[in-house]
């Protein structure tokens, strides 16, 4: 049962332009605030509590490049305006990531003072909240398609801007995705909402789609073009959807009934993939801390359209 919360897509952009205008005109005595542009949309940081110059332009250019990023990945930016609140806290590091679709598009986020520019180019907290705008709100039961999607695309989307690199990529799904497996008792990833099934169960179902949809389209399409079509045809995380109405339109973008399949098979009963099949099938494989590519490997090709993008 969804929340009576459902937005039409064209009054949710008006309703970000005007919370974003209102935002700018309303900021707090002591608030600073700072206005970035992403393919078009705007990007509104305020500092409550101002940092020093060289975080604030350190700041600046990991917000800008989370972005880049995700409009690549999108071909857009999810929102065409969206509040990033940047807490500026004691200690270093970042951390507490949040995004909302409420009353406007937002992300708060922490970040510490003495945080350097090597944690701000590692982190990936920016770009996960920021892939969270691009997806409507579906119900509590579905939030493993909400995490894994931003837990698995967070990384394809750097790839492709070369933020990451194919070994660092690749590398870590290798080693996350088996925490996504069901274990003892799990009853499919609606009734299941573990930390292991949300976040890498999620992204273990994005990523069998993704390969499942490039497998019978022959590479032509892949889990973006579903994605962006959802985006485009049913909203950002301003608006409320079915779940099984979002697969449905991703679907229909791709061709092939993947998403759907992958769903109502996944959904309501444990299923655990054959994953060293599938990571040779891949080509990935792992020696130590080293990553090492077959690209002779039956899915090679589509292992290297996912990083790349495109067919």
């Amino acid at each position: 049962m969804l929340p009576p919360r459902r937005l039409s897509i064209r009054y949710s952009m008006v309703l970000s332009l005007a919370f974003l205008c209102a935002c700018a005109a309303l900021s707090r005595a002591g608030e600073e605030t700072l206005l970035l542009n992403s393919a078009g949309a705007s990007i509104l940081v305020v500092f409550p509590n101002p940092p020093p110059e060289p975080l604030r332009q350190e700041v600046k250019d990991w917000i800008t490049k989370a972005s880049a990023a995700v409009s690549h990945y999108y071909q857009r930016y999810p929102v065409p305006a969206v509040k990033v609140t940047v807490n500026v806290r004691g200690l270093s590091g970042i951390n507490s990531g949040r995004a909302s679709g409420w009353n406007g598009a937002n992300i708060a986020i922490a970040v510490g003072r003495a945080t350097k520019v090597e944690q701000f180019n590692e982190d990936w907290i920016m770009t996960h909240e920021m892939v969270h705008l691009a997806f409507p709100s579906v119900d509590q039961s579905h939030h493993w398609i909400e995490e894994g999607l931003a837990t698995y695309i967070e990384p394809i989307a750097r790839l492709r801007v070369g933020q990451l690199t194919p070994d660092k990529v690749w590398g870590d799904m290798y080693d996350g995705m088996v925490n996504g497996l069901p274990e003892t008792g799990d009853r499919g990833l609606d009734y299941t909402p573990t930390w292991g099934r949300t976040y890498w169960g999620g992204a273990m179902f994005c990523l069998f789609a993704d390969v499942g949809i490039r497998e019978r389209t022959h590479n032509q399409k892949g889990l973006e073009d579903a994605l962006r079509a959802i985006l485009r045809e049913k909203g950002n995380i301003q608006t409320e959807a079915r779940l099984t109405d979002l697969l449905e339109t991703g679907d229909a973008a791709t061709g092939v009934p993947v998403l759907t399949s992958l769903y109502h098979e996944w959904a309501g009963k444990p299923v655990t993939p054959d994953l060293r099949s599938f990571w040779r099938d891949l080509g990935v494989s792992k020696d130590g801390n080293n990553v090492r590519f077959d690209d002779t490997a039956r899915l090679a090709s589509i292992r290297y359209a996912i990083g790349k993008g495109g067919p």
